[in-house]
């Protein structure tokens, strides 16, 4: 099998030329899993698999990275096709915050008859969740506030922080296994995104080796990035990936 993990964004909020940042897990060349679903992710991730995204996880809940979901619901409520629910899978923590920004209204739609939730498949999770017949570790990351944020795991495949601050003592552990790491990062970082020289203050050698660096605030900022030693992903790259080690997060 070959894995990939493809880009469909990299800007930071406030850049939309560069895309909400995401990306989605691919076997083959078939999607698996979107990570994140920010306000211009559906019609991105319809133009490249002519589809609905069949399974979502979603690292925190800030509009940049939940915009979407209004349009991935109407499209599989309302449109002319109709589509399977997708699985939404969140850390348990985030399930209110989620539940506040996208979903708490006395009706959907005027005409009434239909709960948010009846449009997906929420799966709360805690150390992680079961997808694809694979185990996905979910971490804590530091974004905005405490509990609020948590980046992704496939063991011996890749690594998904979110939007973080440096996380060095977590990397280290969750990462252990190998396999990219696809890092936040601007030319310059603040109270909640990291930026180069953090990445450099924190980070090893090896971790930075292994870095693909996205969410930063410019093209010119990826320039500047790259300028400085630093894999730099751009909207659409494909990454290969390393064949995911065994199933289990505890087995080997």
């Amino acid at each position: 099998m070959n894995w990939t993990l493809r880009f469909l964004g990299t800007g930071a909020a406030e850049l939309s030329a560069l895309g909400s940042s995401a990306a989605v897990l691919e076997r083959d060349g078939k999607p698996i899993l979107l990570i994140d679903c920010g306000p211009d992710v559906v019609p991105r991730y319809w133009e490249t698999y002519g589809v609905a995204p069949e399974a979502l996880y979603i690292t925190h809940v800030h509009m940049d990275h939940v915009g979407g979901m209004e349009a991935l619901f109407t499209r599989i409520r309302f449109g002319e096709e109709r589509f399977p629910e997708p699985v939404i899978y969140t850390h348990a923590s985030l399930v209110p915050l989620l539940q506040g920004r996208v979903a708490d209204y006395p009706n959907v739609a005027a005409e009434g008859g239909s709960n948010y939730w009846d449009a997906f498949r929420l799966t709360p999770c805690s150390r992680g969740f079961w997808h694809e017949g694979l185990w996905f570790d979910v971490f804590p990351t530091r974004h905005h506030r405490p509990g609020t944020s948590y980046g992704l795991h496939l063991r011996g495949c890749f690594t998904f922080t979110g939007d973080t601050r440096p996380i060095p003592e977590v990397l280290e552990s969750v990462a252990s296994h190998g396999g990219p790491i696809a890092h936040d990062c601007s030319l310059h970082g603040n109270p909640s995104h990291s930026g180069v020289d953090d990445i450099e203050r924190e980070y090893t050698a090896d971790l930075r080796e292994r870095m693909l660096l996205y969410h930063y605030s410019s093209a010119q900022d990826g320039e500047a990035l790259r300028a400085r030693g630093f894999a730099v992903v751009e909207p659409g790259q494909v990454i290969e990936l390393p064949t995911p080690d065994s199933p289990h997060p505890d087995s080997g």
